[in-house]
């Protein structure tokens, strides 16, 4: 018997890996985050499978879920939003699991910041312009930021930030960034990133708040970085016809004879 933790991906149900898929259809127990992850994905559970929205349930009701399952002999596929690697409070299961014997597994899936950055067909690191993405968040009721992860802290290195679990402090977060990127620095927010239902707006630093206004509440990750709708940068060095590399070696004197 397995957990098996599966990234469900950011909202789209075919936004999902072939592992993650398989697993869910090979489960006969599934314990999913309903207030995230889309009813799509539950498609893919097998049939008579027992099916259970954790969203209402505490820490403590969802172990004794995957402790049931354990005794029964039965694996389970637990379900999260996006990534399994960021704010997915899988870690303080992975510690019960742990202190339980109970054996688990996990498989990545797509995070909102890559679905949103798909939406706005944009690369998010380019050469000459910023080539650090910073995944980072406001304070929360759930969840204290250390004394360290400022947001100011981030943006004076100029790197791309991709704030989520913000929109609800979208004042806040201009005006922490404004100094440090300018007024003009782009902008852009994606509303439930790959839902049918997507939203995406783009402004700057200057003019956020007026092209958002107060529609928008939740699964929202707001990109800022001077990346976003560019075309004002350095082509990479990595596809120059004169850039001597293993798989594509340049003169005589290339150090990587064996491809050649």
């Amino acid at each position: 018997m397995t957990v098996h933790f599966i990234g469900a991906g950011p909202g789209a149900a075919d936004l999902l890996t072939l592992r993650g898929r398989d697993l869910i259809a090979a489960c006969p127990v599934c314990l999913y985050a309903g207030s995230l992850v889309p009813e799509g994905v539950l498609a893919h559970c097998k049939p008579g499978a027992r099916i259970v929205n954790t969203a209402p349930l505490s820490l403590d009701e969802i172990i004794a879920e995957m402790a049931a399952a354990h005794a029964d002999g039965k694996d389970v596929a637990r379900l999260h939003s996006g990534d399994l690697s960021i704010w997915s409070a899988m870690g303080e299961q992975l510690r019960r699991l742990r202190a339980l014997n109970i054996p688990y597994e996990i498989t990545p899936g797509v995070p909102a910041f890559s679905a949103a950055a798909a939406a706005l067909e944009a690369e998010l690191t380019l050469p000459g312009l910023a080539q650090s993405v910073v995944l980072t968040r406001t304070p929360g009721r759930a969840s204290a930021m250390p004394e360290g992860e400022k947001l100011a802290a981030f943006a004076a290195t100029g790197a791309v930030l991709a704030i989520h679990l913000s929109i609800h402090k979208l004042d806040k977060v201009i005006a922490e960034l404004t100094p440090h990127y300018g007024a003009d620095c782009p902008v852009a927010i994606v509303w439930r990133a790959s839902w049918p239902d997507q939203r995406i707006f783009r402004a700057t630093l200057g003019t956020l708040d007026t092209a958002v206004g107060t529609t928008l509440e939740r699964t929202a990750v707001i990109l800022v970085g001077r990346t976003l709708g560019s075309d004002e940068f350095a082509e990479s060095r990595l596809y120059a016809a004169d850039y001597d590399r293993r798989y594509r070696p340049v003169g005589a004197s290339s150090p990587f004879p064996e491809a050649s």
